[in-house]
């Protein structure tokens, strides 16, 4: 089961928005996940998002690079860039983002 999580044990139910990019070499690349209106904004702190993981049965995805979006001073939103400095972690996002897209109903479109 692929899922993600913002802090260790709770599963983000709504599923983002994920933009990817790529290099020409394919050696490096990023994918910016958007979460609009995300289970983890309704908990009382926001002091718990320590990051984003992606969490299968390979293993965990990290990324720290976590914002939130405000209006009028209330979250809103939750962006999240996960940087891939390898062809090997692309790879890895990639075996990941299979998995979650098929268990959410995600589609794939090139640009």
């Amino acid at each position: 089961m692929a899922q993600i999580q913002f802090s260790r044990g709770v599963s983000e139910t709504v599923v983002p928005q994920v933009l990817v990019t790529r290099a020409k070499s394919g050696n490096s690349g990023t994918a910016t996940f958007r979460f609009d209106s995300p289970k983890i904004l309704d908990a009382e702190s926001t002091e718990d998002i320590t990051g984003m993981y992606l969490i299968d049965e390979e293993g965990e995805i990290v990324t720290r690079e976590v914002k939130g979006k405000f209006i009028n001073g209330k979250p809103t939103s939750v962006e999240a860039i996960l940087i891939m400095n390898s062809k090997d972690e692309w790879d890895r996002f990639i075996r990941f983002m299979e998995r979650y897209g098929e268990e959410n109903g995600l589609g794939f479109s090139k640009a």
